[in-house]
């Protein structure tokens, strides 16, 4: 009977000593409270209210709701940022991907190259915009100056070629910060997997697509994560970029959003806009995260 006593008496310090521990997070919480939650409430208020931005604010009830629901460019406009979503994802997570791998090698120039890379994300997206605008410019841009006809396009004129660019700038700008993901993920698996797997007489690619990639099952949900809720906040780049066009081409649901509540200075049906993006973000990480199984802090070396 001691003996269990005994046994018993340091699991009950630690959770003591561990319940102490929860203070630390306090101050986050706190933070967390005051720029996350509190803004997220005026706005889901503000959605319920008539107010242009300067003058009193009018309770409407749900007539705010029902303009932006009712309106047939709230369907094309959450089309779109599917598109983008979906397009930025594909283009960005198999170059992410390689380039992670690449990174995770011991080559002697790999740091320079990291830091080479890791530069795009660091400029401002409406800087990257306006120079993507210039080069792109059919008449004084970079193919007109080089002399190269497949340059000389209409980039941001046509809906095709308008949609291209942005998805080609936005991986272009974010695929660095993904890279840095894979890069630490596959640090982590453990050499002797592939040389068991060289003793087997696999090659490169096989030790890729039966190694590295399901070891990296976890990473790729969290990267996917951070790039699909991430998507929904494409703003600054596409307004300086193409403003929304060639008509509606690129006019995605945060650009909307933007239109509405400083153009049309309609802050009642943009706060409402504000919350539907709250709220497919939230739904897509939920479905996101329950792609990771039943524990979404599980070690990726599940299968070590």
């Amino acid at each position: 009977m001691s003996a269990v006593a005994t046994a018993t008496r340091p699991s009950a310090k630690a959770g003591r000593g561990g319940g102490s521990l929860s203070w630390l997070a306090l101050p986050a919480l706190l933070f967390f409270v005051a720029f996350g939650v509190i803004p997220l409430i005026g706005v889901l208020v503000l959605s319920f209210t008539q107010w242009d931005g300067l003058g009193e604010i009018h309770l409407a009830g749900f007539d705010s709701w029902r303009a932006v629901l009712s309106d047939p460019g709230l369907p094309h406009a959450l089309w779109i940022t599917f598109l983008v979503m979906a397009a930025s994802w594909a283009v960005q997570t198999p170059a992410s991907i390689l380039m992670g791998v690449f990174l995770a090698g011991h080559q002697r120039y790999r740091a320079i190259l990291s830091v080479l890379y890791f530069i795009p994300l660091l400029l401002s997206s409406a800087a990257l915009a306006i120079t993507f605008k210039a080069l792109l410019d059919p008449n004084f841009g970079l193919g007109a100056g080089l002399q190269i006809p497949l340059l000389v396009q209409d980039w941001l004129g046509d809906p095709v070629l308008a949609f291209s660019v942005v998805i080609f700038v936005v991986s272009w700008q974010f695929i660095p910060f993904h890279s840095l993901i894979y890069q630490g993920g596959v640090r982590q698996i453990p050499r002797s997997m592939y040389e068991a797997a060289e003793l087997d007489g696999a090659g490169r690619v096989r030790r890729f697509f039966s190694i590295t990639l399901p070891q990296l099952k976890y990473t790729i949900i969290t990267s996917s994560t951070l790039m699909v809720v991430g998507s929904l906040t494409f703003f600054d780049l596409i307004f300086v970029l193409t403003a929304g066009g060639p008509g509606d081409a690129t006019r995605v649901l945060a650009l909307d959003m933007y239109k509405r509540g400083f153009q049309a200075n309609l802050m009642g049906p943009a706060s409402a806009i504000a919350v539907i993006l709250v709220l497919v973000g939230l739904v897509l990480a939920l479905l996101l995260r329950r792609l990771g199984g039943r524990d979404s802090t599980h070690s990726q070396l599940e299968g070590a």
